[in-house]
């Protein structure tokens, strides 16, 4: 089983190999940089979410690989105010999609303020904890929640959750 994962970010390569090995522990993986075919900074749970398939679709495509997996981080706007979100893609040979989401969490206004004024999410974070390359590190779930959660541990988790339609064939269509 060959898998190839649409970033070369250190916390989603790691968080595709520990959720995935628990399928396929003798799983080749392969970690490599595509175009996610959506802005930088992902608005809303649709464009989020097309960037995680399109990751998907085209890491497994390069890669001739069994599965493709893509995970995209966004933002969303709702009535309590800025969030957070984030998808998962697993795209298989036959074009079948495995999708997980979630991780929805209140920015502090000043990082909410920088995002909507164009900052990335991470450069946002960067300012706020004052610390290089949130997230490539614990992402702003592990600042904002000082450790009791973190980005590779939320996409672990949606991962998981993608992977649904491959553990029940034929009870998901396609």
């Amino acid at each position: 089983m060959k898998i190839a994962i649409g970033s070369t970010n250190p916390v989603k390569v790691r968080a595709a190999r520990n959720a995935l090995r628990k399928i396929y522990p003798r799983a080749e993986f392969v970690a490599l940089q595509v175009p996610s075919g959506v802005p930088g900074q992902p608005r809303g749970d649709e464009q989020t979410r097309r960037g995680a398939v399109n990751r998907a679709r085209a890491a497994r495509k390069a890669e001739r690989a069994d599965w493709g997996v893509g995970l995209e981080g966004g933002i969303v706007e709702n009535e309590f105010g800025t969030m957070t979100c984030a998808w998962a893609a697993i795209v298989d040979r036959a074009g079948r999609i495995g999708i997980g989401g979630s991780t929805n969490m209140l920015l502090p206004d000043e990082v909410a303020t920088r995002v909507r004024a164009g900052d990335e999410l991470g450069e946002a974070m960067d300012a706020f904890a004052k610390i290089r390359g949130v997230k490539r590190k614990m992402g702003a779930i592990g600042v904002l929640t000082r450790g009791l959660s973190n980005r590779q541990r939320a996409y672990e988790s949606i991962l998981t959750l993608a992977v649904a339609p491959f553990l029940w064939k034929g009870k998901y269509g396609k």
